[in-house]
């Protein structure tokens, strides 16, 4: 073709990358790969083929780890861990910089890698893959620096384990290493089994960057040595996958202390307004769900689109779509490259084949015939409830339904169990910016999509996991509080016979919607001094309370939408009707727990209510540096019902430590008290009575916390749990929370000094707020 045929039929060329380098590189290392194990690779064996999914052609052989592949990887980086820590944060900045560096100096060959092995175009990985996965080691170099100052009460948790997916095989290595590496710890990683290529050759950098070893540790092979990872010798699981895994992963490490971070699947929905510049909107679509092949955990894959507009709409999106190029990854004009793997496109295949709601239009563009190919498809009039518009396909499909109203969309966004990215475009920065706090979601990108950076952290709520990774919130994952881990004695209730000391008795209730109520099954327990004074009765609260509770709960939604001022003039008022009475509350707890501390833990439950109040409007979020013409808002929101397994010890300061933080962020909160010294909650109702917080705002059950506690972990409608019990409740939290992955927040046995500075502070307020990041860009 003449350059003058070309002008006269405007059709691109092909413009092929080299592969040369990067075959060059397989070469050199005998296309066969053992693991990297305390800085140096291992021999070969049991090895699998990794392959190019655009043809089929194998480019190289990987070993299968073994359960003594994992345990050797996480004994080195147990060695290697303490080292890595008191090199200090300069020390790290450095070796991360070197990283970064070297990253940059080698991207081409990084994103032919890429491309060869995962099948996304090479523009792809060219331009947004690598330049991000530099920018996380970067970014994480300036935090080591700045850990020692900024973060001084904090210290790295010691050996992680990670496990990524193969649509981001370099960028998931880059958001999981980065920040692990910064805070001091080392990293066990497994990469996925079909895309283990571009983790090898960055172990290969590692060797160049010298780093020292055990530091980086990466084993490959399939979904088992997953599972060996989860289950070893590691301090923390950092997971990028589907849900189903990812609730199986929350089941194995309930009980095990270990930290967890979850980023999981999503059906993210895509928000056309009729007053969106629909051309940009069609633009912003084609990133969204055919990006990757639609491969990606946050697409767009759920076009919800304004009625008024919604023909026009679809008109220009599947002339777009007839547009899109489809073929060879590695050429520079593609825009489709190739789904990852036969068994991936069979699943795709078969989701679609089995639909048979709505209007299917399939892109008019040619395809190769052989290859792991599959076309953008775009199915139109579906309903919220059609298995597709629930379902995450991962692939090139995109699914669409209309709404009527503003109202509309959001009740149709939030119409999934995930919740993990969203989309708005609409010309009326109000209506968005009204919008995007009523998504639930991790992150909403206004007038834009996949605006993503190591500033910000990403994760999501729901059934999307749990988590940030990046941004400062990203840090709090691989770090913990600096302490003295102590195991919790257990406490046991008093014993005694005879009467009450006082003859009129004082009916200790279960608080559930503003009202003192019975409980559902009837039973109380006998509250004895430490004299054997019979104080009481208690109430014993059943699963059926605790129902009634959360629907209080819910019914007092408008609570979250309350400013900040008005949380902290009522957490005022607790504090003074509690000090009013503060003689009173004294004696009951020095009779209930036999000493003379009473006094010191009233005075030190008014302090808290004093600081949560202080808290309540200033806990504020930021406005993230990320290099677009725009900003991204990290919003704190709270994370809604709140259930709270209270300590046994210090029964009032305790249950207003769980409680104070949770409603000053303006989340709901249930209430399980001191089932040892249960009346110190109890004479606390009638303060929450006189205090003007709204009816279900706080709901108190009492009674044994194993009656209680796997109810609330498994219940469907409570957001999140806390437990500061005996350790038998934290496994059994922990496992009953994967029913609807909620956030658990358990002591795992260990003594907290409520007292002192584990009792309050940050660290409170972070686990009753979520992050959720808006970014907003903006000019012509």
């Amino acid at each position: 073709m003449t350059v003058s045929e070309i002008f006269e039929t405007m059709d691109y060329g092909v413009a092929p990358e080299s592969a040369a380098d990067a075959m060059t590189w397989l070469a050199n290392k005998g296309e066969k790969f053992g693991h990297f194990i305390d800085g140096r690779f291992t021999d070969p064996d049991n090895v699998f083929d990794s392959r190019n999914p655009a043809n089929g052609a194998v480019l190289a052989t990987v070993s299968q780890g073994t359960q003594t592949d994992v345990d050797t990887a996480v004994k080195a980086a147990r060695r290697a861990q303490p080292k890595w820590a008191t090199l200090g944060g300069h020390g790290r900045a450095r070796h991360l910089y070197a990283l970064a560096r070297l990253l940059q100096k080698h991207s081409r060959l990084f994103a032919v890698m890429e491309t060869l092995d995962n099948g996304k175009p090479i523009r792809e990985s060219r331009d947004i893959d690598v330049p991000l996965a530099q920018r996380h080691f970067y970014y994480h170099a300036g935090m080591a620096q700045l850990m020692e100052d900024e973060l001084p009460d904090r210290e790295p948790l010691g050996v992680c384990g990670q496990v990524i997916p193969w649509n981001f095989p370099l960028l998931m290595l880059a958001w999981k290493i980065a920040p692990a590496l910064a805070m001091g710890n080392t990293v066990v990683l497994k990469p996925a089994e079909y895309t283990p290529l571009t983790a090898l050759l960055f172990a290969d950098i590692c060797s160049q960057a010298g780093l020292p070893k055990g530091v980086v540790n990466i084993i490959t092979g399939d979904g088992a040595v997953g599972e060996m990872i989860v289950t070893a010798n590691v301090d923390k699981v950092a997971f990028t996958g589907s849900t189903a895994v990812g609730r199986r992963i929350r089941e194995m490490t309930a009980g095990s202390g270990k930290a967890l971070t979850l980023e999981l699947g999503g059906k993210s929905p895509y928000i056309v307004f009729d007053d969106a510049d629909l051309d940009s909107a069609v633009e912003g679509l084609v990133d969204a769900i055919w990006f990757n092949q639609g491969q990606v955990c946050c697409a767009g894959s759920r076009l919800l689109v304004h009625e008024p507009v919604a023909e026009t709409f679809y008109t220009k999106l599947r002339a777009r779509m007839d547009k899109l190029r489809i073929g060879d990854p590695m050429d520079k004009n593609t825009d489709v490259g190739a789904i990852v793997d036969p068994i991936q496109l069979t699943r795709i295949s078969n989701l679609i084949a089995a639909n048979t709601a709505g209007q299917i239009h399939v892109a008019a563009t040619e395809r190769p015939a052989e290859g792991s190919f599959y076309p953008p498809t775009l199915i139109t009039g579906l309903n919220p409830a059609d298995i597709l518009m629930q379902e995450e396909i991962f692939g090139p499909v995109l699914v669409s339904t209309t709404f009527r109203t503003p109202a509309d969309a959001v009740a149709l966004a939030n119409n999934t169990r995930y919740g993990l990215a969203a989309t708005v475009w609409s010309e009326n920065i109000n209506l968005a910016l009204d919008i995007a706090p009523q998504l639930a979601s991790g992150i909403v990108w206004i007038n834009g999509t996949n605006m993503m950076d190591a500033a910000a952290g990403f994760g999501g709520v729901r059934e999307s996991g749990f988590g940030r990774e990046g941004g400062w919130e990203g840090l709090a994952g691989y770090t913990r509080l600096k302490s003295v881990q102590k195991p919790l004695k257990e406490l046991r209730a008093f014993t005694g016979e005879g009467s009450a000391s006082d003859p009129i008795d004082r009916t200790a209730k279960l608080f559930i919607g503003g009202k003192q109520t019975r409980p559902d099954g009837g039973y109380s327990a006998p509250v004895w001094s430490k004299s054997g004074v019979l104080l009481g009765h208690a109430s014993i609260a059943n699963r059926k309370d605790l129902r009634n509770a959360v629907e209080a709960a819910h019914a007092a939604r408008n609570w979250s939408k309350t400013t900040g001022h008005l949380r902290a003039q009522i957490l005022y008022y607790l504090a003074e009707n509690l000090s009013a009475r503060a003689d009173e509350f004294a004696k009951r707890l020095n009779d209930m727990q036999g000493g003379k501390e009473g006094k010191q833990e009233v005075d030190l439950t008014v302090r808290r209510l004093f600081t949560y109040a202080a808290w309540a409007d200033k806990y504020d979020g930021q406005v993230h540096g990320v290099p677009i013409r725009g900003v991204a808002l990290a919003m704190k929101e709270p994370v809604g019902v709140i259930a709270a397994i209270c300590p046994n010890e210090s029964p009032l300061l305790g249950l207003v430590s769980c409680m104070a933080p949770a409603i000053a962020m303006g989340n709901r909160v249930i209430l399980s008290a001191s089932e040892v010294f249960p009346l110190a909650a109890t004479d606390f109702i009638q303060v929450l009575e006189t205090s003007d917080v709204p009816a279900g705002v706080v709901n108190i059950l009492t009674g044994p916390h194993t009656e209680i506690a796997h109810h609330m972990a498994a219940h469907m409608d409570i957001d999140a749990v806390w437990s500061f019990g005996n350790k038998a409740l934290s496994g059994e939290i922990e496992k009953a929370s994967a029913s609807n992955l909620k956030r658990t927040w358990v002591n795992n046995g260990m003594v907290r000094n409520w007292l002192g500075n584990e009792g309050h502070g940050k660290e409170f307020l972070e686990a009753a707020t979520e992050v959720k990041n808006i970014c907003v860009p903006y000019g012509e």
